[in-house]
């Protein structure tokens, strides 16, 4: 790569860069998160929130709370028993309390409670996600090798006993350091590939459950650019309340990738 071009590598990545923490500062963002709560069939209260909250049998979560109580529902208060339904593994339903947002979340076969507080210490500390140098040597043409047909994966989470189940389109193949690399690809939610894996810094310099690397569509051919350098630390690497997939099966890259987002400072970890 030449010095033109490896600037520009570096002139894009910052910008990339930077717009990935303007998207984790946001009020309501993945910093923001202080509790993760798992709902039960019986009606109970849960620390700093208002109204009861409960599981139901047949897929939903019941809501029950006075209008003193201040809690919204697609913007209207709360004035009795209200029911919701969330999707398993999808954006939970927001209720509003105030400043803050309550995800009503469905996982697996569980329902929970995640509050989304713009005055978390995880959000209010933030100072950037530290990364490796950017560097050309992390910037790799693979081919992707699709499925005959979209296969159903299930994945282990953070959270014990949960489960995630996605649907792997195919294989991605590429070098690296001269060794042969294969990890099983997921669609990315804009189009492109979604690889989540982990590798030799993970635990180390980089978060245990691994990290994700996003690309743009493959060629007609199957080529496709791995840019090692946006690969980036999932939710639960920035706070405790998050439920995040481990990576599929297999998808260890046998080379340490010094490359893209490190593991990030904890300010709710401090002492």
């Amino acid at each position: 790569m030449t010095t033109t071009e490896n600037t520009e590598l570096i002139e894009a990545w910052t910008s990339w860069h930077a717009e990935r923490e303007t998207v984790l500062r946001e009020p309501h963002g993945w910093l923001s998160l202080t509790a993760l709560q798992w709902l039960t069939s019986a009606p109970a209260g849960y620390p700093d929130l208002p109204g009861s909250w409960r599981s139901t049998d047949d897929g939903g979560v019941e809501i029950t709370a006075a209008p003193g109580d201040k809690l919204e529902v697609d913007g209207v208060t709360v004035d009795g028993t209200v029911r919701i339904e969330p999707k398993d593994g999808q954006p939970g339903v927001l209720v509003t309390v105030g400043e803050r947002r309550v995800e009503v979340i469905r996982r697996t076969d569980s329902y929970a409670l995640r509050v989304r507080d713009p005055q978390a210490i995880t959000r209010t500390a933030f100072d950037g996600v530290p990364t490796f140098p950017v560097d050309s040597r992390w910037v790799v043409t693979g081919r992707f090798e699709p499925y005959p047909e979209p296969s159903p994966i299930t994945v282990d989470a953070v959270v014990e006993g949960l489960h995630h189940y996605f649907t792997a389109v195919g294989e991605v193949h590429f070098d690296l350091d001269g060794t042969r690399q294969t990890l099983v690809a997921l669609p990315g939610k804009e189009g492109g590939l979604s690889l989540h894996f982990r590798d030799g810094t993970s635990g180390q310099a980089t978060y245990g459950g691994g990290r994700i690397l996003k690309t743009d569509d493959p060629a007609e051919d199957g080529t496709v650019v791995l840019d090692l350098n946006r690969t980036v630390n999932l939710p639960c690497a920035f706070t405790a309340f998050a439920t995040c997939p481990l990576p599929p099966a297999g998808n260890t890259v046998t080379v340490p990738v010094e490359a893209g987002e490190r593991s990030p400072l904890r300010p709710d970890l401090a002492s």
